[in-house]
């Protein structure tokens, strides 16, 4: 499945360095200068994911595929943007095509880079851009609910169902709080998500520091752990200055930088990691001679839907699913050695594919 997430920021905080690092390029113009990003950059990245060589390994695949990722880096956003400001609102209709939005904030003092606000307050720069967001919802809704509420009143049942989750939004939005924090059922999340709210998407927040405070952040990354906590949300703190170097070395160059400045990973592991987490995604893997493939499905997935991942005709013809747990597969040296011990199991329609899973479908 496909996962798109939205880097969004004022401009200078860092969006585009952090975007270059993502994609390993320099497709995203990173200049001391706002809306240097004109056009939305869209990096398409691999997910870190340990497990993949050890199974390629067990089964001597020919080739490794690992599941992927999409950064959109959206043009720096400036007080006033819903209302046409700095390069307009065009900019807000990038990030409702994304399923995430990443707030990057600057935790970092530097007198070369220019701030457009002219002072460094991170949670000061995140409720801007909420704020942006927020009106840009209310303008929106308030535009759409006046022919939603003909429809409704003419007994459109899908307009009465929307009309109820305008009115919903409406509510929390007015009451200064993001869509997100609405209580949806189940039942209404299709319709809910029909919406395109920018602050209903799952946020993320990046602190953005200098290399010193690479390893653990400093008093500005934690007063963005702060607000992200009193809105639900979980934080990474990256040097994107750091990232951008260490994505341009070699695996072993790249271990040995990381040793010198205190970190077990680069930054944008545990970025991309935390994305899953906010989606509720999750892992599983196909191997074979030919490859072995890691694929993304929701946490919560049948094997009829995780099979329909890699072609819609394997959901409509499943038949069941031999499953092998990811330690079983390795403890075992592979399908066989798990066959003979018993650790090889066939799964029906009924069963929910757990991280890990070393599956192989039979469809009919």
């Amino acid at each position: 499945m496909a996962l798109k997430v939205a880097i969004v920021g004022l401009p200078n905080v860092g969006k585009s360095t952090l975007f270059n690092a993502l994609t390993k390029t320099a497709a995203a113009q990173a200049a001391n200068y706002p809306f240097c990003t004109i056009e939305p950059n869209t990096g398409d990245v691999a997910v870190p994911e340990a497990r993949l060589p050890i199974l390629a390994e067990i089964a001597g695949s020919k080739e490794i595929i690992p599941a992927r990722i999409t950064f959109v880096d959206v043009a720096g956003l400036v007080r006033g943007a819903s209302k046409g400001e700095g390069l307009g609102n065009q900019f807000l209709a990038n990030i409702r095509d994304c399923d995430a939005v990443a707030f990057v904030a600057r935790c970092f003092e530097d007198d070369d880079i220019t701030h457009v606000e002219n002072r460094i307050d991170p949670v000061s720069d995140l409720e801007i851009i909420e704020t942006e967001l927020m009106l840009a919802d209310l303008e929106s809704l308030e535009r759409r609910r006046v022919q939603m509420e003909k429809r409704a009143k003419g007994g459109d049942k899908e307009s009465q169902q929307s009309l109820k989750l305008v009115d919903l939004a409406l509510t929390q939005l007015n009451a200064g709080k993001p869509a997100r924090t609405a209580e949806v059922s189940k039942e209404d999340r299709k319709a809910w998500d029909m919406l395109q709210l920018l602050t209903a998407l799952p946020a993320l927040y990046v602190a953005n520091v200098d290399e010193a405070s690479a390893d653990k952040g400093n008093d500005l990354s934690e007063k963005v752990a702060e607000r992200a906590r009193a809105d639900g949300a979980n934080t990474v703190v990256i040097s994107a200055q750091i990232e951008s170097e260490i994505a341009v070395l070699d695996d072993a160059e790249q271990a040995e930088f990381l040793e010198t400045l205190g970190l077990e990973e680069p930054g944008l592991n545990r970025l991309i990691r935390e994305a899953y987490a906010l989606l509720g995604l999750q892992t599983y893997f196909t191997v074979g001679p030919k490859e072995a493939r890691a694929w993304t499905i929701p946490i919560g997935a049948t094997a009829p839907q995780a099979a329909g991942v890699i072609h819609t005709d394997f959901e409509k013809g499943f038949i069941r699913a031999e499953t092998v747990a990811y330690p079983d597969y390795v403890a075992l040296k592979g399908e066989s050695g798990a066959r003979d011990a018993g650790k090889l199991r066939a799964e029906g329609k009924s069963y929910v594919v757990k991280d890990g899973d070393v599956l192989h479908f039979l469809f009919n």
